[in-house]
């Protein structure tokens, strides 16, 4: 339950840790007794597309500034069902007291501000993702864990190296050059014999940058000489300057599972080049069960994806849906309230950055 305003909000989380629905929801009352009201404007935090999915079984805090979170578990079930991360998204409340959770961009890098923000899109860098289906090779694979999945968004696959030997490497072209940022290596537990940690349990690689694959140079090294022996098994690593490149490569170091695994190699920053233009058609059809909506536009040429928004008044479109372009321009969305109007609008991204929003549609 979390207090603001003189307004109790009791929280909740729902359908279900495996589904990528998972959301966070609210009921309002003036007391930490009730009675409450289920809010028309839920879930409040809500995150079924992108990288990591799922918002839900989390809790709404302030930071030491007064700023608002709110927390989820996304999914990944890869070894066992209930196999979770943790995310953290900015919140806040609307003057009538209405919550929110802001899931756009919400696996992209944001700031962490040590002081008191107004609006959560000043947390987000710009920095977009640079890596989505690019090709990657690799020094060695065992089986069918191809280099291809760690561009593909899915922490459900991954690469496996053939040993977990020093010295093995995981190469990603980004097809053209580009401001390279920040960079995340998120590793895999693909049989890594772990139920515990000791001072084996550390990660070391380094990566390095190239504009032609032939000269490289070192951008960001967690080696042994640094005596740094952190387990990092999602490392981000934000760069102190930006680095113009077009292959980028990690070379292994040490982790301490059994294998060397590796679900995604993702790289941020910008593309160079004028963001995408604003999609347009955008139609939006409630179903029979009126809890469900079709929603369509014409497809951005060069998008790498869209944020579907939408909300219960047009100036507050708290609530998106990540979709890359490869997916398709029509989405069948399951998250509305019977008898509660809405407002749509659909924005498109690629590497330079986001586009304007569309036309804003009205749904009763």
């Amino acid at each position: 339950m979390t207090k603001h305003d003189g307004r109790y909000y009791l929280q909740y989380a729902g359908p279900g840790t495996e589904y990528n629905v998972y959301a966070n929801g609210t009921y309002v009352g003036s007391s930490p007794l009730g009675p409450f009201t289920y809010a028309p404007y839920n879930p409040i935090s809500y995150r079924p597309g992108g990288f990591m999915v799922g918002a839900g079984h989390g809790n709404t805090f302030q930071d030491a500034y007064g700023n608002w979170w709110n927390t989820g578990t996304p999914w990944i079930g890869v070894n066992e069902n209930w196999e979770r991360r943790i995310a953290l998204f900015p919140a806040g409340f609307e003057p009538d007291g209405q919550m929110y959770v802001d899931t756009r961009f919400g696996d992209f890098p944001h700031y962490a501000l040590a002081r008191r923000w107004s609006d959560p899109a000043e947390l987000f860098t710009g920095w977009m993702l640079l890596s989505y289906r690019r090709p990657a090779t690799a020094s060695s694979v065992r089986d069918t864990f191809s280099a291809a999945h760690v561009t593909d968004e899915n922490p459900r696959t991954v690469w496996v190296a053939a040993g977990n030997r020093a010295g093995e490497w995981l190469q990603v072209d980004l097809g053209a050059l580009r401001e390279v940022r920040a960079l995340q290596v998120s590793f895999a537990d693909y049989r890594s014999g772990l139920f515990q940690g000791d001072s084996s349990v550390y990660t070391q690689f380094r990566i390095v940058a190239s504009t032609d694959g032939r000269a490289w140079q070192t951008i960001a090294d967690l080696g042994d000489e640094r005596g740094d022996r952190r387990d990092r098994p999602d490392a981000y690593l934000e760069l102190p300057r930006p680095v113009r490149a077009r292959y980028l490569r990690y070379e292994h170091g040490h982790v301490g599972a059994a294998n060397l695994a590796i679900s995604d190699l993702r790289v941020f920053g910008l593309g160079g080049g004028p963001p995408p233009r604003a999609p347009t058609g955008l139609v939006v059809r409630r179903q029979p069960d009126a809890r469900d909506a079709v929603v369509a536009w014409k497809p951005v040429p060069g998008a790498v994806g869209y944020n579907v928004l939408w909300g219960i008044r047009p100036d507050r479109l708290h609530q998106s849906y990540q979709r890359f372009a490869d997916q398709g321009s029509t989405l069948e969305l399951r998250a509305l309230t019977v008898g509660q109007d809405y407002y749509f609008a659909v924005e498109a991204f690629d590497e330079n950055g986001v586009s304007r929003r569309s036309p804003t549609v009205h749904m009763p």
